[in-house]
């Protein structure tokens, strides 16, 4: 049995003075391990367990959401057609490491299949304010006839996707997918690999595929940047537009200062960023 109680502050009730203690099973710990846990000042006894009140309900439950998406910028990824016609889809798995960008994507898309054959695209961040172009190209793929899969989701065979959009293509400076004029920033994207996803799992292989993207060049509004400068983006102005479980979203105000906003940018810049500047 373990009792965990602190003696100046109980922290599962934020209490200031101790609540009764109700003894709870300890997982199976090596006794080295836990030796060491006993000797830490202030706990009488391994901290594994938060004491309860006796009237208190844990805050957590096991759940089982059907979508983990708990907050990802929207991207429209342009892409060539193999008539040479554009093609341009929303997506919202994504993150970014350095000037390389990683996204996911289903296997039977038609975005996909363009980036498979033609190895670019571009990545055209959407502000808060192209939410309703984006809106207009849900449930819509450059795929004919429709895969199996999205037509049970309801989609449609769409081949002028940037018209439906409202969006206008541009031309890019290195890839040949279009940019989307009204967005704010565009990426000019190159893959360097793929990733099949859950290739353990019979049931879900072959369904979904990562791409790691490298980032060639970064085409941004004059209206994002900080004051006087040219690379760098002011977070006060920049208003992405976030996907959550389904939802859109915008960035609410600045929370609270931030400890790691010390360290310069330029410290965190990659052999990517100066191979882009001679490009």
């Amino acid at each position: 049995m373990v009792i965990f109680n602190h003696k100046s502050k109980n922290y599962a009730t934020g209490a200031s003075k101790p609540t009764p203690n109700i003894p709870l099973p300890i997982p199976n710990i090596p006794k080295s391990i836990l030796h060491k846990i006993q000797q830490v000042p202030g706990f009488r006894h391994a901290p594994f367990f938060p004491t309860l009140h006796p009237k208190q309900k844990a805050m957590h439950q096991i759940s089982y959401p059907s979508i983990l998406y708990f907050g990802t910028p929207v991207i429209l990824v342009s892409t060539t057609n193999a008539d040479d016609s554009h093609n341009i889809a929303p997506i919202s798995s994504v993150f970014w490491l350095g000037w390389r960008c990683m996204i996911g994507i289903s296997a039977f898309s038609k975005t996909t299949e363009n980036l498979l054959r033609t190895g670019e695209c571009v990545l055209n961040l959407p502000s808060v304010n192209e939410a309703g172009a984006v809106n207009r190209l849900a449930l819509t793929t450059g795929s004919n006839p429709v895969p199996p899969g999205k037509q049970q989701k309801g989609y449609r065979y769409e081949p002028n996707k940037f018209a439906i959009s409202g969006l206008t293509p541009l031309s890019s400076d290195i890839v040949k997918p279009a940019r989307a004029k009204q967005c704010p920033i565009h990426l000019e994207s190159l893959v360097m690999t793929t990733h099949p996803l859950s290739e353990e799992d019979p049931q879900q292989r072959g369904k979904i595929i990562t791409f790691e993207l490298k980032i060639v060049r970064v085409h941004l509004d004059e209206q994002i940047l900080m004051d006087g400068k040219t690379d760098h983006i002011d977070p006060d102005k920049w208003r992405p537009l976030i996907m959550s479980f389904q939802q859109f979203y915008g960035l609410g105000p600045q929370v609270h200062t931030s400890t790691l906003a010390q360290i310069p940018e330029e410290l965190y810049q990659t052999a990517d960023r100066e191979h882009a500047t001679r490009a």
